[in-house]
């Protein structure tokens, strides 16, 4: 089966084309950052209107680059949530619409579970069941996977997810946006040990989160501190070693729980050089095989989508032509 996947949920637009037999054809990804750098977050109005702009011109785009018509296409996968609702609409309407014109199956898929996937592109995809940490921008989530379709959740954020308490934090120190890439560039140039931050939740038992806490921990600290590069750099590499092992404790936590061996990490802060580097020391040291998207496949994009898709329809699932989109989505609610 060719299936077309198509992610809108929030600020990229992505398109990928991806066969059961031959595995991902091609994938393209048109981000939305310097349309809402000049306001400091994401407009979701002008979200969905980038989308409507963007979509129809990305797939034909795409099927030039696969060398493929338009009647190959043997399904349709569409992120249907969670997200914003408007941005949503763009590609759930597109996907249903093209699909109902080419007579093929459509379904929609959850955004965290096209995530928790992402690795599954790779040349070395790791074996179920695994523990996938799922941190990005709305949601930070430790997720026991058993086996497609089949995920229990062991804890995640009681308020702000990670990748927002990244852009929060970078927007108080007045780096531009995205936040979290610009925090993790000046930390590099910060000494470790200068600025010390709580690590939220882990002197007590479970596997939840909490980052807003900290983030008024910082908030506090650079009220106080004197605003130059050096001492900035000092605040941004605290914040973000505190995050990195506030995540790797809780990490160890699950998978000492459930006695996995393997770690999939994904979602935009997948991205973090220092967060990788720590689990893979970590993960080396205690024998547990860890496994990474490639960059471009942290952030969102269609390739996820196309393969969760293709998934889901070698698997029976299809959509009607009556569509909803969802802006909160719990995981737990899907089957196969």
């Amino acid at each position: 089966m060719i299936v077309l996947g198509i992610e809108t949920s929030c600020d990229e637009t992505g398109l990928a084309i991806y066969d059961s037999e031959r595995g991902l054809l091609g994938h393209l990804i048109h981000s939305q950052v310097e349309t809402h750098a000049l306001y400091g977050g994401v407009v979701p109005e002008l979200a969905s209107r980038d989308h409507v702009r963007k979509i129809a011109p990305l797939l034909n785009e795409l099927l030039i680059q696969c060398e493929m018509p338009m009647a190959a296409i043997g399904g349709v996968a569409y992120t249907r949530g969670p997200g914003l609702v408007g941005a949503l609409m763009v590609g759930v309407g597109f996907g249903r619409a093209l699909a109902f014109s080419l007579n093929v199956p459509a379904v929609g898929i959850h955004h965290m579970e096209a995530h928790l996937l992402a690795p599954m592109l790779e040349d070395d995809p790791p074996q179920f069941p695994f523990l996938a940490l799922l941190v990005s921008g709305g949601h930070t989530q430790l997720v026991q996977v058993n086996q497609f379709g089949d995920y229990h959740l062991l804890g995640e954020s009681l308020d702000d997810a990670a990748g927002e308490a990244f852009d929060k934090t970078a927007s108080l120190l007045g780096l531009g946006y995205p936040g979290g890439p610009q925090l993790a560039a000046l930390a590099t140039q910060g000494t470790s040990g200068k600025q010390v931050f709580p690590r939220p939740m882990t002197d007590r038992p479970g596997l939840d989160f909490s980052f807003s806490g900290l983030k008024t921990a910082v908030l506090t600290r650079y009220a106080k501190a004197s605003n130059d590069i050096t001492s900035r750099a000092d605040i941004a590499l605290g914040f973000e070693e505190a995050v990195v092992d506030t995540l790797l404790i809780k990490c160890r936590r699950a998978l000492e729980q459930t006695g996995l061996k393997s770690l999939v990490l994904a979602g935009g802060v997948a991205a973090n050089l220092r967060l990788r580097e720590e689990l893979s020391v970590w993960a080396g040291q205690n024998k547990i095989r860890i496994h990474y998207p490639r960059s471009e496949f942290c952030t969102d994009n269609g390739a996820m989508v196309a393969y969760t898709g293709c998934q889901r329809l070698l698997a029976g699932a299809e959509d009607p032509l009556d569509w909803e989109v969802r802006a909160r989505w719990p995981l737990s609610e899907l089957r196969v």
